[in-house]
């Protein structure tokens, strides 16, 4: 609700802006409100979901996402075409989706999550059920009051983040993920699908109506993606993705180097195949990194650690989404379509990386993934070292053997 605030004044200033200083002004508050929405909402999700269908629920706020881009895409298409004030339009109408984000959050409930960190049990119970739909909850219930006083136990949970135990989280879901995230390109043929487009030969109209199917794919990528990441899992989706886009960006590189290269205007078979590679692209990312991005970070820190966690990703994700897009034009002037190989070669690394040290989260509780790490081939050695970890585990094989024997 407060990132809606901000969302709103921001939207109101670049409407009625004078000069470019109030463009700036309005632009800061916006990116200010998406802050706190890409903080809460992926947690928001994650905790509220039943870990059966948490990869799902998480996707919606991707979705979501795709079908605020595919919606600004059709608005930009209509506001060109009124001058002289269309532009102001388009940058007013944030208003709506902040005006509705703060009436909706008087409705939404509170986490169990939060509740029990809160010390508030019953409410948290009654919740728990609720979103649950049964009252058959004692075993979720008493995972949520253990983690809770885990919780309670850490007093610096940013320092807390650099502890071995925590070295695959911080690594993989706060620095790695929402770094590779914008390391595909993906945003910056986003930002820049208009001016992509007209490079390829298509009028300024006809960019803008490309960049309405690029955004289309987006949507078609997230809701395959609901429909499988709970079955087919994360890991598999990223590695597929992985090979469609390097695929889809040698395409691109290739042709452009045989058209462009002997200084040959395209085609329009040429261009449509361009196009027909770069949606080849843009829906994979929509199956893959795109909700996988926020939803993977968001299920691998524990309680202790989840807002301290999630909030170093937000601010990893919109640092290189900042760089990216400021680097990107000057790349394709200098490296022009060299530029597409790079990020080809960026999706490999990232994708060795997903093969090597993430384990699969699907349908894994969410308070029981750190275990996860525990027997991975790599990790098992990093987290091992942690005092209190292994401290943790022996009080835990005394009480069983306590247990057993009193039995």
């Amino acid at each position: 609700m407060v990132g809606s605030v901000s969302f709103f004044f921001g939207g109101v200033i670049n409407a009625a802006a004078q000069n470019i200083a109030m463009l700036i002004i309005g632009r800061i508050l916006l990116g200010v409100g998406i802050g706190f929405g890409n903080q809460a909402v992926p947690l928001y999700l994650s905790e509220i979901a039943p870990y059966k269908i948490r990869g799902a629920v998480n996707q919606l706020f991707q979705l979501t996402t795709c079908l605020g881009i595919l919606v600004a895409d059709v608005v930009n298409y209509f506001t060109e075409k009124i001058h002289p004030w269309g532009w102001r339009l388009s940058l007013g109408l944030a208003v709506v989706p902040a005006t509705l984000i703060f009436v909706g959050g008087f409705f939404l409930p509170e986490t169990p999550n939060s509740l029990v960190e809160q010390g508030r049990l019953d409410e948290a119970r009654k919740i728990l059920e609720k979103v649950r739909g049964t009252p058959k909850v004692d075993a979720e219930f008493e995972d949520l009051k253990e983690a809770s006083e885990a919780a309670r136990a850490v007093k610096n949970p940013f320092r807390n983040l650099l502890k071995p135990r925590n070295r695959p989280q911080l690594i993989i879901g706060a620095l790695g993920i929402p770094a590779f995230q914008q390391l595909t390109g993906q945003n910056s043929i986003l930002f820049y699908a208009p001016v992509i487009f007209q490079s390829l030969g298509f009028g300024s109209g006809a960019s803008l109506y490309a960049s309405i199917i690029t955004g289309s794919m987006l949507v078609v990528g997230a809701l395959v993606s609901m429909s499988v990441v709970d079955r087919l899992g994360r890991r598999f989706l990223f590695i597929e993705a992985g090979i469609q886009m390097i695929g889809s960006m040698i395409i691109v590189t290739v042709t452009l180097a045989l058209k462009f290269g002997h200084g040959e205007t395209l085609s329009k078979g040429v261009a449509a195949l361009l196009v027909v590679m770069i949606c080849l692209f843009v829906v994979a990312f929509g199956w893959s990194w795109g909700p996988l991005g926020w939803l993977v970070p968001s299920e691998l820190f524990p309680l202790e650690m989840r807002s301290a966690g999630q909030s170093v990703v937000v601010c990893v994700n919109l640092f290189f989404t900042a760089a990216i897009a400021q680097c990107f034009l000057a790349a394709l002037c200098h490296l022009r379509y060299g530029v597409f190989i790079l990020f080809a070669g960026l999706i490999l690394i990232m994708s060795i990386f997903i093969i090597l040290l993430l384990p699969e989260t699907k349908q894994v509780p969410i308070e029981e993934i750190s275990q996860l790490f525990e027997k991975h081939w790599y990790w098992k050695h990093i987290v091992s070292k942690d005092v209190e970890l292994v401290q943790r585990h022996q009080k835990q094989q005394q009480q069983e053997a306590k247990t057993a024997a009193a039995v």
